[in-house]
């Protein structure tokens, strides 16, 4: 009991004693410090460490049964009930900002949505189609509706000052949680509250797969302007250098350009730099390098070994690619998760920054043995 007295402090001179310690109970039991099931101190050892009187603490019980919060079992003593507290049932509406609602984010909205109905909690979203001019305005018409709390996907990356932007997102009136996102490298500095993949860690476990199959240059080819880039990048980079792989294998081009060549630029750049093997960022370019590749005369993977990026058409290509999988659906859930738990523990709540690392899914791309 020694280790969670610092759970019961002092009541000040606002409002009743009864209901200060009543307070302290319900704040500890949302903490997580009491579990569901989980049996209370007594009310003497209440007494003992805060000082007030048996019917104080009694008095303060007796608001938390009344609540649904605690239940008495007789001769037993009291314990945390297995219902939700009367707050966790108020119907909250949560305002969700994405870049768009196509491909990748489907299934990040699909876990927010499930996590949401399960609390009763309603949703309200808006997008920007990767504009960041229209961001503050979608934010602000959140914000009028009259939403709870924001689980945002903002731009962070190509802007001028990614740290004041997130620190000016935090600022808002209601808490914010950031999906997807995350500032690259800030350190300890970092006060965001994030749910997002390890993007860093996916590419590296992609490049470290590709030289677990004997590949020595393994290449990146990206396209300009991702928010997921400056961290795959990163990844990369980190892989080649620590196993000792041939470095400065990196081409990127717009878009359009992948496209308006079917990506033959992209296949002439690889065969100049002498890569067997590549990390493709995303499907639609490591498919369409794939028709370059056979249109050279080469096959895949026989000649080249590809690993594209995002898995979300990877099993439709023509030869059925490898990719990374970052987990969206559980970025979404997970991040919804997060935004309740804040909403009904406040400042209780500890700040919450999570990666959950992607995984390879193996298919005929990159010369392993099929994982599906």
């Amino acid at each position: 009991m020694a280790a969670r007295r610092s759970v019961i402090r002092d009541a000040d001179s606002k409002g009743l004693k009864f209901e200060a310690l009543a307070d302290e109970l319900r704040r500890g039991i949302r903490a997580g410090t009491w579990t569901v099931g989980e049996k209370l101190p007594t009310e003497q050892q209440l007494t003992d460490e805060t000082g007030y009187s048996l019917t104080t603490v009694r008095r303060a019980f007796d608001d938390l049964v009344a609540e649904g919060v605690v239940v008495r079992r007789q001769g037993a003593g009291s314990f945390v009930a297995h219902i939700r507290p009367r707050e966790e049932r108020v119907r909250r509406r949560i305002g969700v900002l994405l870049p768009d609602t196509q491909l990748y984010y489907p299934r990040v909205l699909q876990g927010i949505d499930e996590s949401l109905s399960a609390a009763g909690a309603t949703l309200q979203l808006v997008t920007y189609r990767y504009d960041a001019a229209k961001e503050d305005a979608a934010i602000e018409s959140l914000l009028d509706a009259g939403v709870d709390g924001l689980l945002l996907s903002p731009t962070m990356t190509e802007i001028d000052d990614p740290t004041g932007r997130a620190e000016q997102l935090m600022r808002l009136p209601v808490p914010v949680v950031m999906v997807e996102r995350s500032l690259i490298d800030a350190g300890p500095r970092d006060r965001t509250e994030h749910v997002c993949s390890d993007h860093r860690g996916g590419a590296y476990d992609a490049v470290q797969h590709l030289a677990a199959l004997g590949h020595e240059r393994i290449a990146l080819l990206m396209r300009e302007r991702t928010p997921t880039g400056p961290a795959i990048l990163s990844g990369y980079r980190h892989a080649i250098q620590e196993l000792g792989l041939a470095p400065e294998l990196e081409f990127t081009q717009p878009k359009a350009a992948w496209e308006a060549d079917s990506a033959q630029g992209a296949f002439e750049q690889l065969r100049a730099l002498e890569a067997t093997a590549a990390l493709v960022f995303g499907d639609r370019e490591a498919a369409l390098l794939q028709g370059a590749i056979r249109r050279g005369g080469l096959t895949v993977p026989g000649d080249i070994a590809l690993v594209s990026y995002d898995d979300e058409v990877a099993d439709l290509a023509e030869v059925p690619l490898s990719a990374v999988a970052p987990p969206k659906y559980r970025i979404g859930r997970m991040a919804a998760d997060v935004l309740l738990r804040r909403l009904i523990e406040g400042d209780d709540c500890p700040l919450h920054q999570i990666r959950l690392r992607p995984r390879i899914v193996i298919r005929r791309s990159c010369g392993a043995t099929a994982s599906e």
